[in-house]
């Protein structure tokens, strides 16, 4: 009875102590995951590094860690140079964003027409200008904040995949002997981590550069200026979910509309943009998915939605990888309730062939 007592109160601490270490390193699970899992990527490169330098793991670790730090800025850095050269010339040139004040009269007598309603161009800026200031207000007050955590975000990210490439596999070691799990099924949990890593990575960089090449082409042939930086916007924005390409492209489309009083080409545009760039993104994905790991594109593309609505940004990383572990659980689950089935079997005609030899 003591024995039990014992156990109930070491459960109880994990339990405990377990949510309090959540709550404290919640707010560095990105930054955590992110370097996971781009130490499962970077493996092999990590690997074939060690077996050429033959020395510590911690120099390999760096040496990696500061490769892929220059694969993922570098890029990064070189297209953000050019897009805000580009930015500049657009800003140079303030009247590329005058609006027809006759358009916009006439939509509003439009809608006026067709709702009943009384607005006016004066009322309409008021409110914009009421918006503005509710919206862009706390934004601005929190851009501080919001640089300083992605500071902290990127220096913890950075740390954690060298101490995931130098001491992983200990780590892992670590973990495997302290859960109560067989080795071949924490194997396999492991196996799925990688491969749904591997996959979420690669459908979500897929998906962001086919939208945004694409995107490209549709704004070639609408004829708008600073394609380059257009096609820069959609492919970040396409890696921000909910977000997405529609952002550009809806914003290029009333450009045109209410600015360059191109409405045909700013309405083909904006079909281009909801059937084709935006929809890509709804079937990269999951055939992305689907192909790197065990998950069937239906459940792929849920995991990936209901991921980010339920937890944000982080979903799209942590969706596919619940489902995915869950899926591996119940084959586990499987697998022991057929092995009891067969020793049942097999386990009946025995006992029964001894009563009779005993009879």
């Amino acid at each position: 009875m003591t024995r039990f007592v014992s156990i109930a109160v070491i459960i109880g601490l994990v339990a405990i102590f377990g949510l309090l270490s959540l709550r404290v390193m919640s707010g560095f699970l990105l930054p955590l995951l992110l370097a996971a899992m781009l130490g499962v990527i970077f493996g092999p490169m990590h690997r074939w590094i060690l077996s050429r330098i033959r020395g510590p793991q911690w120099v390999a670790a760096a040496i990696t860690m500061t490769i892929v730090l220059l694969i993922v800025f570098v890029p990064v850095a070189l297209l953000g140079v050019r897009a805000v050269g580009e930015a500049v010339k657009v800003f140079r040139n303030p009247n590329m964003f005058l609006i027809d004040q006759q358009k916009i009269a006439g939509l509003i007598d439009q809608t006026n027409e067709m709702t009943g309603l009384q607005l006016t161009g004066d009322g309409i800026n008021a409110e914009l200008k009421k918006l503005a200031e509710e919206w862009l207000g706390p934004i601005a007050a929190r851009t501080p904040r919001f640089l300083l955590q992605g500071i902290i975000g990127l220096i913890v990210m950075a740390v954690s995949l060298f101490y995931f490439l130098a001491d992983g596999r200990r780590m892992i070691d670590a973990i495997m002997r302290l859960i109560p799990l067989d080795a071949l099924y924490q194997r396999q949990l492991l196996e799925e981590f990688e491969e749904v890593s591997r996959a979420v990575v690669s459908s979500t960089l897929a998906a962001a550069v086919v939208q945004a090449l694409l995107a490209g082409i549709g704004f070639w042939f609408a004829g708008l200026q600073s394609v380059f930086l257009l096609t820069v916007l959609t492919f970040f924005f396409a890696l921000v979910p909910f977000v997405g390409a529609a952002v550009v492209w809806g914003s290029a489309s009333f450009y045109l509309y209410a600015i360059m009083n191109q409405w045909v080409t700013a309405i083909a545009l904006a079909v281009w943009g909801l059937l084709v760039v935006s929809t890509a993104d709804n079937v990269i994905k999951p055939i992305v998915l689907h192909g790197q790991s065990k998950l069937h594109p239906l459940l792929a593309l849920l995991s990936v939605l209901g991921g980010v609505s339920a937890l944000g940004p982080i979903g799209i990383l942590v969706g596919p990888i619940a489902v995915a572990f869950l899926q591996a659980a119940l084959t586990m689950l499987q697998t022991e309730l057929g092995s009891l089935s067969v020793n049942h079997v097999h386990g009946t005609p025995h006992n029964q062939g001894n009563l009779e030899k005993n009879g």
